[in-house]
């Protein structure tokens, strides 16, 4: 009997078959961020024609009939025939899997594509590419579809310039969705800019019938990053901290600055790719900063003998940082390129640091002594709020039962049935206790508006009422103690008034969980949940609209006339029970919007939450108007 597997079975994929089959394996995902990771490798290439010393200018324009175009002032991609595959080289690079200039060192000296799939990957994901190259004072052109070459490399006109023209159309077939963002695309083509001293990136929007263009331009490279990231802070000293140098062969820069925050924002890069999870490059930054500034504080008497060292992470607060180094071969955890390997750049970043930092504070004893004093009030607040946890510890060992008095508890001890729901007030708290399935559903009311822990110390968080309640009641504990395993609620749901001070609400209550409880958002454990607006009335029947659009489309449905009666709700607390189960609660009913993060965006992550729960009005002045044509449903 067959038993249905032969050697029929087995296929060989051809030429970029394979990319088609499973593009996951290559760029992710083929959701938005896969989309916008095509642009990205079209534009990496381009970059390292820029780190190489040929290219000043990288323009990306987002063309009318949906493709992008990337075009770039470098060298231009070789034209020559390559001997092994008998092809122009352009042609290989766009059609065959690890191929390109960055293997055997000749062509690139650091590279962020080390694995040569990026521009055959796009070509391959593509319904159709063409690349036009500028070089040896002609213009070449070459067209593919679906990857497949359409035909031969053409000769065209003599031409005074150098470069390479590449412009795509991303495949509907592979992608969920092949409209581009603007806005996404802008803010890693600032980042680029930033990381790639002098670099001059032009976006362009020409959909719109009045074409929009920004162009990102630094001189000041990381400094001038480290500058725009501390924007909606308040800076203990003037200057950006800027180190750099080379060591064994790794180019090393970093640049820093303290402001009055308590958080730690230090973001590490690798030939201008992110390294999330950091790394050594990383560690060595950490080990010279609390080396050096330790060295400092006990030449200059700040730190007596008896004194115990200033941790690294008193160090760190308030801190914006970035190191950015670029290295021949870097070798990374995976892939995706998450977490550098590269012993040498420890050693070179710390070398560095320790010498330029150094240096930096025998000529500017006054800062030093502004970084010190600030760690040191650091360290005494660290203490005071380890002793606070210790205590809390002890007392809920006493004493298993020691939930919050406010929080009305669900009946079911299994986590993964339950859920909570966080609501401002006792209004509307008091609504939804009455309209809870009390088996599964939590409902933890908070008086007011809980503390901005952007702008708040460890131990004051800790002894915060309200953030209080909502530890004790999740179970996990935070920051350090944080353990998502002791979680009991499978979800938590911050259900607010859908108007500016609920919307106020809701960003506190994410604030806290994305600084101190991360993992909730990671895990997909936080949601919002979205209360209607408007509810419709007529000839005895009901109707809930949760948008403007939405009871436009009830209106049209039902008829405009005198019949009608619509309420707007301003606040839970205006609706019964009944209406708040029916509409908000009843889970085979409501509206849930699931809280994500990803990694990969975390430095616009912390950007967002700074600018939005920082000190500074402008910063966030510019963010509202900037993205108010995203928001909904806000009373203003």
């Amino acid at each position: 009997m067959s038993n249905g597997y032969s050697a029929e079975n087995i296929q060989i994929l051809e030429g970029l078959e394979a990319v088609r089959r499973r593009p996951g394996m290559y760029i992710g995902t083929t959701s938005s961020k896969g989309l916008h990771h095509l642009v990205y490798e079209i534009v990496d290439n381009s970059v390292d024609e820029a780190l190489a010393g040929y290219c000043s200018h990288i323009q990306v324009v987002l063309n009318k009939d949906g493709s992008v175009t990337v075009t770039d002032d470098g060298r231009g991609i070789p034209v020559g025939i390559q001997e092994k595959a008998q092809k122009p080289a352009v042609e290989v690079v766009f059609t065959i899997l690890h191929a390109g200039g960055k293997f055997g060192g000749g062509g690139y000296k650091v590279s962020g594509g080390l694995h040569g799939v990026g521009a055959s990957v796009v070509n391959a994901l593509s319904t159709w590419l063409e690349v036009t190259v500028d070089v040896d004072g002609y213009r070449y052109f070459q067209r593919y579809e679906r990857g497949k070459v359409m035909c031969p490399l053409e000769k065209l006109s003599s031409i005074d310039r150098r470069g390479t023209s590449v412009r795509f159309l991303p495949d509907p077939e592979i992608f969920e969705e092949t409209v581009f963002s603007f806005d996404y695309l802008k803010m890693r083509l600032r980042e680029i800019a930033f990381l790639t001293k002098g670099l001059r990136i032009s976006l362009t929007d020409d959909r719109p019938e009045e074409p929009v263009t920004e162009s990102f331009h630094y001189e000041g490279g990381i400094s001038e990053y480290v500058k725009y990231l501390n924007r909606s802070m308040t800076p203990l000293y003037d200057n950006i901290i800027y180190m750099e140098g080379e060591k064994n062969g790794v180019l090393v820069e970093a640049a820093f600055q303290h402001n009055d925050s308590y958080n730690e924002n230090v973001y590490s890069f690798v030939n201008n790719i992110t390294t999330p999870e950091g790394g050594t490059h990383l560690s060595g930054l950490k080990s010279a900063l609390t080396k050096t500034f330790n060295d400092y504080a006990r030449k200059n008497k700040m730190l007596k003998d008896s004194d115990d060292p200033i941790s690294g992470e008193d160090i760190r607060e308030g801190l914006t940082a970035i190191v950015s180094i670029k290295i021949s071969e870097p070798q990374f955890g995976g892939q995706t390129k998450q977490k550098l390997g590269n012993s040498e750049a420890r050693v070179a970043v710390e070398s560095i640091v320790n010498e330029k930092l150094g240096i930096f504070l025998e000529q500017n004893p006054d800062v030093g002594k502004i970084i010190v004093e600030k760690s040191i009030v650091a360290q005494r607040a660290r203490n005071a709020a380890r002793k606070a946890r210790e205590l809390a510890h002890r007392k809920s060992a006493l004493d298993t039962m020691a939930l919050p008095g406010k929080l009305a508890d669900c009946t079911d001890k299994n986590p993964e049935n339950c859920e909570i729901y966080i609501v401002e007030g006792d209004s509307a708290g008091g609504s939804a206790k009455e309209a809870r399935a009390r088996a599964t559903q939590a409902i933890l009311p908070l008086r007011g508006k809980i503390l901005n822990v952007e702008k708040a110390r460890l131990d004051r968080i800790l002894t915060n009422n309200e953030i209080k309640a909502m530890i004790t009641a999740f179970g996990t504990g935070i920051h350090e103690d944080f353990d998502i395993s002791k979680l009991r609620y499978n979800k938590i749901i911050i259900m607010t008034d859908a108007d500016v001070d609920g919307a106020h609400i809701s960003t506190l209550l994410l604030t806290f969980f994305y600084r101190f409880m991360p993992d909730l958002i990671r895990e997909g454990h936080v949601y919002l949940a979205k209360p209607p607006l408007y509810k419709v009335e007529k000839n005895k029947k009901e109707w809930y609209a949760y948008s403007d659009d939405e009871l436009n489309r009830i209106m049209l449905e039902i008829g405009r006339d005198q019949n009608n009666k619509v309420q707007r709700y301003k606040g839970l607390g205006e609706m019964d029970p009944e209406q708040l189960w029916e509409t908000t609660m009843d889970p085979g009913k409501r509206i849930l919007m699931k809280v994500m993060m990803d990694d990969d965006d975390k430095l616009n992550i912390d950007n967002t939450f700074s600018v939005l729960m920082g000190d500074q009005v402008e910063p966030r002045r510019e963010f509202i108007e900037k993205n108010a044509k995203f928001v909904t449903n806000l009373d203003i």
